[in-house]
């Protein structure tokens, strides 16, 4: 017996995807017994089911997924309760333009006993709210209701056509109890794939006048400046960014960092920000073209270094803005750059670039020679402070800095796996981001993921999926994928993962993982915004504690946390001042390459 769940099913393997991470509720029992069904027919299921103790882990693991992969996965929740606790996942899928395909089901209609599936449980009546897909429709790129059986292979094709077509992101699908329940005729089960084909838009390039006008303004100007946040996210064209720096001499800077953009050896790459006050380069106040590409947040306006002088452009800089899907954001209330911006272009970048390389006007540049050397000594000048930092030794009894513990981890991970590609970052440590990410920064595309959002709560569900999706089995010749995944989270990132149930998660399906605890007491970044509402206010005289932002004096065990969730199977230590960094780092990235175990190291900082 075949049903809309058997379709259904079936149909998420003829596109593609291969895994479904999963939250099983009242709304879902075709689903199981189709699952169920297929053990015993074929030995195994058409998609690999992962259960996920927790909604948002479950959609935080399928990021992580696709992120590593760049394929899209399905996530499979509980009605409008489970599609609730999607939680801040949904906004970073969002942000992020992760394809990822959302179902739910929804209460049966029926309550009479008229269809198979019609309500019989209490909880069908409080989980029937007026407009389900409300709930998360604004981040989603389509929503739609299976309302029959017959029409399911198109939807599903439908929907991910949309989520995989630019501005990528999540869809959500859901269906009542009684739709999945029914059932079909063989014919329909069993239609071939070669019947639908629901493409993808094929990526756009700039139009011949843009090409002239960006080229031409590029080779003339004295200043140019190239700022990123996620060109990265396509390897190719990182790569033909960093040819065109080179060609022109134009120095990259990167704000709000998602993936690695620019190879940190790159001579031309003058560092990373989260625009906090004081922290944009100061090319960007000289600079007489700027070029925006795929970035989310290039400057903020009201900004100023610590002259006072604003850090955004000059009036008379010409602003060109360019992003593969979304260039007047239009998925966020207000945005600035666009406003500014000489000539704004929806084209994807590496066709963009390619024209720019391609039009003639890399050959004769204005400056070269002096803007090669001078920015070849930022850069340089960058790289040494790094170095500086990681050398710097605490005095007695403090802390360990964030340099020194990052500095430990990156000499291990490399002395371990010298390969840099076999080595994964996931980096949500928020207040520190840019510190792990100058300090880790590894020099290969994709090396280091972040959510691609604000909310907190993604890196450990991440490290799971990201593993499913690129972990490397063994050590045998031509594997390819990564050898050791590591996430860098702050305390309270770690608690808002709902850590219990990713780590068991990670324990059910042998995706080991190193977790890096970077403990400073509690929420550094609601206290830094007060501070940069408030400088000298109340609030500024006070520890966190006081401030109710602190978690202590009490803390929680976030090493017990770890092993308790998975039985004693994870490892884990903490490092406090003056115990053994390196040799405590080498220990864990053994445990994770070697026994294929998760490690979990907790460094405590000066509180906040």
């Amino acid at each position: 017996m075949y049903t809309t769940s058997s379709v259904f099913l079936h149909t998420l393997a003829q596109v593609g995807i291969t895994h479904a991470f999963v939250n099983w509720g009242s709304d879902h029992p075709a689903l199981l017994e189709d699952l169920e069904r297929q053990r015993v027919e074929q030995g195994k299921t058409v998609v690999e089911i992962v259960t996920c103790p927790n909604e948002m882990v479950a959609l935080s693991a399928a990021h992580g997924f696709v992120q590593v992969t760049g394929r899209p996965a399905a996530v499979i929740v509980h009605v409008d309760v489970g599609t609730q606790a999607l939680a801040g996942a949904v906004h970073n899928a969002c942000r992020a333009k992760v394809p990822i395909l959302v179902f739910a089901g929804a209460s049966p209609s029926t309550m009479e006993g008229e269809l198979k599936g019609s309500r019989n449980e209490w909880i069908h009546w409080m989980q029937d709210p007026p407009d389900q897909p409300a709930i998360v429709r604004q981040y989603m790129r389509f929503t739609a209701q299976i309302n029959a059986p017959e029409n399911v292979p198109q939807l599903i094709r439908r929907a991910l056509q949309i989520a995989t077509s630019e501005p990528k992101g999540p869809v959500y699908l859901w269906a009542r109890r009684e739709v999945m329940e029914k059932e079909v005729d063989e014919s329909l089960f069993n239609a071939p794939a070669s019947l639908y084909k629901w493409p993808s838009i094929d990526p756009t390039g700039l139009s011949p006048s843009a090409v002239n006008i960006i080229g031409d303004a590029l080779s003339r100007a004295i200043n140019p400046l190239i700022i990123t946040s996620h060109i990265g996210r396509n390897p190719a064209a990182a790569a033909s960014l960093e040819i065109l720096s080179r060609l022109m001499a134009i120095p990259i800077f990167v704000t709000c960092a998602s993936t690695t953009n620019v190879s940190l050896s790159h001579p031309f790459f003058v560092g990373v920000s989260y625009l906090a006050p004081g922290t944009h380069t100061p090319l960007l106040k000289i600079a007489d073209v700027v070029l925006v590409i795929d970035a989310e947040v290039p400057w903020i306006p009201m900004n100023k270094d610590k002259q006072g002088n604003f850090e955004r452009p000059s009036d008379d800089a010409r602003i060109f803005v360019l992003d593969s899907g979304d260039p007047l954001k239009e998925a966020t209330g207000m945005e600035h750059a666009a406003g500014v911006a000489e000539l704004v272009c929806c084209a994807n970048a590496e066709t963009a670039l390619a024209q720019l390389l391609n039009s003639g006007s890399t050959g004769t540049t204005t400056g070269f020679y002096a803007r090669s050397k001078s920015t070849k000594a930022r850069h340089d000048s960058f790289i040494e402070s790094l170095r500086w930092a990681e050398a710097l030794t605490p005095a007695a009894n403090m802390p360990y800095t964030l340099p020194r513990i990052l500095g430990a981890l990156r000499r291990v991970v490399e002395n371990k796996l010298p390969d840099p590609a076999s080595t994964l970052y996931l980096n949500e440590s928020i207040t520190n981001s840019v510190v792990t990410w100058t300090h880790l920064h590894p020099d290969v595309p994709e090396g280091m993921l972040s959510s691609g959002g604000s909310s907190l709560g993604w890196a450990l569900g991440a490290s799971v999926g990201a593993v499913l999706g690129g972990a490397k089995v063994g050590k045998g010749a031509g594997q390819m994928g990564y050898e050791l995944v590591v996430n860098i989270v702050g305390d309270g990132t770690f608690l808002f993962c709902v850590p219990a149930s990713a780590f068991w998660m990670a324990r059910r399906y042998q995706t080991p993982f190193l977790t890096i605890v970077l403990n400073n007491g509690g929420w550094n970044s609601p206290k830094l915004s007060m501070l940069g509402v408030h400088p000298e206010g109340y609030g500024s005289k006070v520890k966190g504690n006081q401030l109710t932002v602190g978690f202590g004096p009490d803390m929680p065990d976030y090493v017990g946390i770890a092993v308790a969730a998975t039985g004693g199977w994870a490892w884990g230590k903490r490092v406090a001042a003056g115990d053994p960094l390196e040799e405590t780092m080498a220990e864990a990235v053994r445990i994770v390459v070697e026994e294929r175990r998760c490690a979990i190291v907790e460094c405590i900082l000066e509180n906040i």
